[in-house]
């Protein structure tokens, strides 16, 4: 029986063996998935979670509840070396070991792209996975808590700036919601003031969120300012220094918190280590059909989908375009891909991966979002239910559905949670006999 495997449990790799399992006869194929986390990250929802709309385990498909037919090892896979048939895979205990297969499935994702900037690395959190967005909720209710019990000064002011760097999709998806949070906290807190909130949104282009045009893009900058916020375009981060913010536009400020989402980087294991044909900037190449392959033709046995895999954009009238590396294509690439895996095996010919957008919804916190399909345009309210109902439509499985639908519901009756968890990084402070007042040991970044 042929071992499928697949490297990657994220977007494209959980739904491709989903999808296997469930066209796949039992004798037909071995399906093994290779992940080192145990869970999907739905990461449309990470904003929500950073927000506290949304339960963090609602964001998170356990793959062992979801896969079951497949093997699944939490591990990480070092390097591929496709001549042979084999990866090399290091789990998180015990020796790295070899594992063969047959048909190798590359869905590693992307990973988080940063830049040599002092003092990122030390004070600013990503928002790729559900830990962050996590981290993001607590640091923020945490910062509320400690600015409370301070006269006003510099101190509280710098545990109430936020600041964001990266304009595209999730900076402003994040950047809205944790706003929203924000100013919705204030009803709660009445030693603080609306004008003790300061929050910035740096981007390095003269515009945000590149997938909608310039008209809409604009209306998102007037209706986050309108809201109190700062837009800062055309500004590149120069450093970030004890949380101290530099831009290249000479303007300074102190922030507690700090998010990263300038965009993602080439996976390093498909990058730098396989055997694979790559692009100049680290995506598996690939065929229409998923195929991987060279110019000089399909490499036998090796599939590609998903943020690391340069996908031929055949619904676009632009030559050589690749597709957006985003959740709309991740899923139907992988769904396709599952569906020409059963076609080769059968002996029949796979076919082509072709999707016309369905447009681009994004929410901009509580009550606001925005959404373009062509030339249509809608804004506000009606386009934050449209992104609500649209991802909790896309999310998978029934049960994360109804878990999703409820926690929103029942914010409507009771509103957000607003206790921060921040301490529990460190759940052995208060056994340990720790100082409460110890920030570091509670759990501070």
């Amino acid at each position: 029986m042929r071992r499928i495997l697949v490297v990657g449990g994220g977007y494209a790799g959980f739904y491709t063996a989903w999808k296997l399992e469930k066209k796949l006869r039992r004798d037909e194929a071995e399906i093994v998935v290779i992940d080192p986390r145990p869970y999907m990250t739905y990461q449309p929802f990470l904003p929500e979670v950073a927000a506290g709309s949304i339960e963090a385990r609602h964001a998170a498909i356990p793959l062992r509840s979801h896969l079951k037919r497949a093997r699944l090892i939490h591990a990480a896979v070092t390097r591929i070396a496709h001549a042979s048939r084999t990866v090399s895979v290091q789990p998180v205990d015990g020796e790295p070991f070899e594992l063969g297969y047959d048909i190798l499935v590359v869905t590693a994702g992307a990973v988080t792209r940063t830049f040599p900037i002092p003092g990122v690395v030390e004070n600013a959190i990503g928002m790729k996975h559900v830990e962050e967005a996590v981290a993001i909720r607590d640091r923020l209710l945490d910062a509320f808590d400690r600015a409370a019990v301070l006269p006003p000064g510099p101190e509280r002011s710098r545990l109430l700036t936020v600041a964001f760097v990266g304009g595209g999709f999730s900076g402003v998806e994040g950047f809205g919601e944790t706003l929203s949070l924000a100013t919705e906290l204030l009803k709660s807190y009445p030693e603080l003031r609306f004008s003790d909130l300061s929050f910035h949104l740096v981007e390095a282009r003269d515009r945000i969120l590149p997938e909608v045009t310039d008209g809409p893009g604009r209306w998102v900058v007037r209706s986050l300012e309108q809201r109190g916020a700062r837009i800062h375009l055309g500004a590149q981060l120069v450093s970030a220094d004890g949380g101290h913010l530099v831009l290249s536009t000479g303007e300074e400020f102190d922030a507690h918190t700090i998010v990263w989402t300038a965009g993602n980087g080439a996976n390093p294991v498909v990058a730098n280590n396989t055997d694979l044909p790559v692009t100049a900037r680290g995506s598996v190449t690939v065929r229409a059909d998923l195929r991987v392959a060279t110019p000089d033709g399909v490499v036998p046995d090796a599939w590609a989908a998903g943020d690391d895999a340069a996908v031929p954009d055949l619904a676009s009238p632009i030559e050589g375009a690749i597709t957006v590396p985003n959740a709309q294509h991740a899923v139907r690439q992988a769904k396709r891909l599952a569906k020409n895996i059963v076609a080769t095996l059968r002996g029949e010919q796979p076919k082509d991966y072709v999707h016309h957008s369905l447009g681009v919804v994004a929410t901009l916190g509580l009550g606001t979002g925005i959404f373009q399909w062509r030339g249509i345009v809608i804004t506000g309210f009606l386009a934050w239910v449209m992104h609500r109902g649209y991802h909790v439509l896309a999310i998978p499985t029934w049960e994360r559905k109804v878990r999703v639908l409820l926690v929103w519901a029942s914010a409507v009756v009771f509103g957000r949670d607003i206790v921060s968890l921040l301490s529990v990084q460190h759940p052995r402070r208060a056994f340990a006999g720790g100082d409460p007042t110890d920030r570091e040991l509670a759990g501070s970044l």
